[in-house]
């Protein structure tokens, strides 16, 4: 299976199975582009959310005119704040913001329970690895890097370079087949 991509300087299509990672300096400029990745050619998607809550992502999601019907959320941050939490049909929990396995079994149900364009969105990489740990993020990407390929869909994951050594965003760049470079000034640099 094949999927638009709608981002300025990637290809136009990337076959299903594909990670893309989305490094980038700060969080300005990656809703434009995590959110032009959902638009497209989507049947369903799932934003998984550690670094804004449920909430949040919906008007995100709003703003930029993204069809909510399609979508489905995982916030991992709710319940670190305090914040409550209603579970409903489209946004779910995980027990904390470091519940690396209830965070990739919610994945892997959510394209096990759906066909057609599944799409991901993993909000953030490094707010995982602050919560859980570098090699624990680590190892929860390569476990949704499998099952993107094991169910054809594809998934756009954030990392900010910032906080992160040299060497573990370089472990974060070998796993990707696609790589969006987003600089400050908002300009592309993308690797396929």
């Amino acid at each position: 299976m094949e999927y638009a991509l709608e981002i300025d300087g990637t290809p136009e299509t990337v076959p299903g199975g594909t990670g893309v990672l989305l490094l980038h300096p700060s969080t300005g400029e990656t809703d434009r582009i995590d959110t032009d990745f959902l638009k497209a050619d989507t049947d369903k998607f799932l934003v998984v959310s550690t670094r804004t809550t449920a909430r949040e992502v919906r008007q995100k999601l709003e703003h930029y005119d993204v069809d909510e019907d399609c979508a489905e959320i995982l916030d991992t941050l709710s319940i670190e704040r305090g914040y409550s939490r209603r579970t409903s049909d489209t946004v779910h929990y995980v027990a904390a913001p470091d519940d690396v396995d209830g965070i990739v079994e919610h994945i892997d149900g959510f394209l096990e329970a759906h066909d057609g364009k599944l799409r991901l969105s993993f909000d953030s990489v490094t707010e995982l690895a602050y919560y859980a740990g570098d090699d624990q993020a680590l190892e929860a990407v390569e476990r949704i890097l499998n099952l993107l390929e094991k169910h054809d869909a594809v998934g756009l994951f954030h990392v900010s370079e910032e906080p992160h050594d040299e060497a573990l965003v370089d472990e974060f760049r070998s796993l990707f087949d696609g790589i969006i470079d987003l600089d400050a000034d908002g300009s592309i640099d993308a690797e396929f």
